[in-house]
């Protein structure tokens, strides 16, 4: 079971990753408006998410690439949390309680990438 979270996990980062760069619009929105360089700044998360996929496969940077992986979804926290900010103007179309819920499951993805350190 281990093993195949593993490998959903990397999935899920590289898909998410390739997203960056077919769908940057997307994840500009969910940047607040106090960082600089948007498009730089999503580029850069959706290279580090497709390196780290490709790492976590690795035994031998399993671990290094788990860790990438806490340090990306900490930093992304912000993103998620404007998103909960501007429900109401910029993120209408999503319910409040999705906006909601992606708060708590950034500490559920941080265990999952932990589980491989």
């Amino acid at each position: 079971m281990k093993t195949a979270l593993l490998y959903l996990m990397s999935a899920f980062y590289l898909v998410g990753g390739i997203n960056h760069f077919w769908n940057p619009g997307f994840y500009l929105k969910m940047m607040p408006p106090y960082l600089p360089w948007h498009e730089n700044l999503n580029y850069l998360s959706g290279l580090a998410e497709i390196v780290l996929a490709i790492l976590l496969l690795f035994p031998t940077t399993r671990a290094l690439a788990a860790w990438g992986v806490i340090a990306l979804l900490v930093a992304i926290f912000p993103a998620n949390y404007y998103m909960f900010q501007a429900r109401e103007t910029v993120f209408s179309t999503l319910p409040s309680w999705l906006l909601i819920a992606r708060l708590p499951a950034q500490g559920i993805l941080i265990a999952w990438a932990y589980w491989y350190t």
